[in-house]
């Protein structure tokens, strides 16, 4: 009898054990599933947009992207024929790309004109080993208390992005 119950315990040590996850290996955005603490130069190279600049009232989607990347822009192009679904999401754009590459693809989309929309320049390369990107564009989606709803890496058809949102 003192046999079965050691070899039970045993079992259920092992299992009990090998359930527990390490959590330090877990990316930062699953330890905290909060908006980031990023800083981003915006397009005028003066100022600056950081976490207490996240809104507080709306939605938020950070897109992480590359000004030369075919998804990336094709992304965008999607995301703005469907402005009329974001117009109460906040969009921050980041990329670690040049500067000048930054403001090109600016230019380019006309994103002055979106109120919802900002672009800025990740110079300290934080967001990408936040996320522990490997794939652009990435999108990281956040309820309007600022908690991360989910997140995708790569091109994603739109609609299921605001699905997402309106979960």
């Amino acid at each position: 009898m003192k046999k079965q119950f050691l070899f039970a315990f045993a079992i259920l040590t092992t299992f009990f054990a090998s359930a527990q996850t390490d959590s330090s290996k877990l990316p930062a955005y699953k330890r905290f599933p909060t908006l980031p603490p990023v800083t981003l130069l915006l397009t005028d190279s003066a100022s600056h947009f950081s976490k207490g600049n996240f809104s507080k009232k709306e939605q938020v989607l950070i897109i992480l992207f590359n000004p030369e990347c075919e998804h990336c822009q094709k992304e965008t192009e999607e995301l703005l024929d469907s402005i009329d679904h974001f117009k109460n999401i906040q969009i921050v754009m980041a990329t670690m790309m040049p500067f000048s590459e930054m403001t090109a693809f600016y230019k380019k989309y006309k994103l002055a004109k979106y109120h919802n929309i900002v672009v800025g320049q990740d110079t300290k390369y934080f967001l990408p080993v936040f996320y522990m990107v490997s794939n652009l564009p990435y999108l990281a989606l956040y309820n309007k208390k600022g908690e991360l709803i989910t997140t995708f890496e790569g091109a994603v058809p739109i609609h299921k992005v605001i699905g997402e949102f309106n979960k």
